[in-house]
C-alpha cells in the first residue's frame, strides 16, 4: 500500500477538483447571508431581510436539486438558513442571524484538539472522503502527523473568523458581522487547500509498509497521540 495515496495519480487531482468545486459553490452558498446583510444595511427592516434570505435559501436548495447534487447537503443548507431566520426573527435582533456560524467556529475550536489527540484530524477525514482513500491513512503515523500539521491551518482559519466575528456580534454590528461572514466559506476553503499542501510537504517521499486491511485498534489513547 502506498501511504501517500493522496500523492498518487488521481489523489491530488481529486483534491484540486474538489477545492475548485467548493470555491465555485461558495458563491452560491453565501447568497442568503449576502442578501440578508445587504437588505438589512439598505432598509434596516429585519422582516424584509429575513424574507429575502429565506427565499434565497429556498432558491439555492432548488438549484442544487436541478444540478443533481446530494439532497442531504441541500437539506442541511436549507435547514441552517431556517435556523438562522428563526433565531433572528424570534429575538428581533439581526446579529442572531449569524449566531449558528459563530457556534460552529467555536465548536471546531474546542473539538479539534481532542480529535487530533485521538488521531482523527478532520482534514484527514475530509481528504480521505475526497480521494476515496477512506481512513486508511490512519495506519501510518507519519501521515497522521502530517494531517495534524495540515489541519492546524484550518484551525487557524476558525480562530481567525471567530476572533473577528465575536466582537462584532457582542457589539451588535449586524452589517459588519454579515460582511465578514460572507467571506467565511472562502477563508476555510483556502485554509483547507493550504493545509493539504502542508500535509504533502510533511509526508514528502515517505512510504508506509502497513498492510492493507481494516485500521488497527490504536488503543490505548497514548498510542493514538501524534508523537
Amino acid at each position: 500500500m502506498d501511504p501517500a495515496a493522496d500523492l498518487a495519480p488521481g489523489g491530488a487531482d481529486a483534491v484540486r477538483t474538489a477545492v475548485r468545486k467548493r470555491l465555485r459553490s461558495t458563491l452560491i452558498d453565501v447568497t442568503p447571508v449576502f442578501g440578508f446583510t445587504l437588505t438589512f444595511a439598505l432598509t434596516h427592516q429585519l422582516g424584509v431581510a429575513l424574507t429575502l434570505a429565506l427565499t434565497t435559501g429556498a432558491g439555492v436548495f432548488l438549484l442544487r436539486l436541478v444540478r443533481r447534487e446530494p439532497v442531504r447537503q441541500g437539506l442541511v443548507f436549507l435547514g441552517l438558513v431556517c435556523v438562522q431566520g428563526v433565531l433572528a426573527g424570534r429575538t428581533g435582533d439581526a446579529v442572531n442571524f449569524f449566531l449558528p456560524h459563530l457556534v460552529m467556529h467555536g465548536v471546531m475550536i474546542v473539538v479539534t484538539p481532542v480529535l487530533v489527540w485521538l488521531g482523527w484530524p478532520p482534514l484527514g477525514v475530509l481528504m480521505g472522503l475526497i480521494t476515496g482513500e477512506g481512513t486508511s491513512w490512519r495506519r501510518c503515523t507519519v501521515r497522521r502527523r502530517a494531517f495534524a500539521k495540515g489541519h492546524l491551518v484550518v484551525y487557524a482559519g476558525h480562530l481567525l473568523m471567530l476572533s473577528v466575528q465575536l466582537p462584532l456580534f457582542l457589539s451588535g454590528r449586524a452589517v459588519a458581522l454579515g460582511t465578514v461572514d460572507v467571506f467565511g466559506p472562502l477563508v476555510l476553503a483556502l485554509c483547507a487547500l493550504l493545509g493539504w499542501r502542508v500535509h504533502r510537504r510533511s509526508v514528502g517521499t515517505h512510504r508506509c509498509d502497513a498492510p492493507v486491511g481494516p485500521s488497527p485498534d490504536l488503543s490505548p489513547p497514548l498510542e493514538r497521540t501524534l508523537r
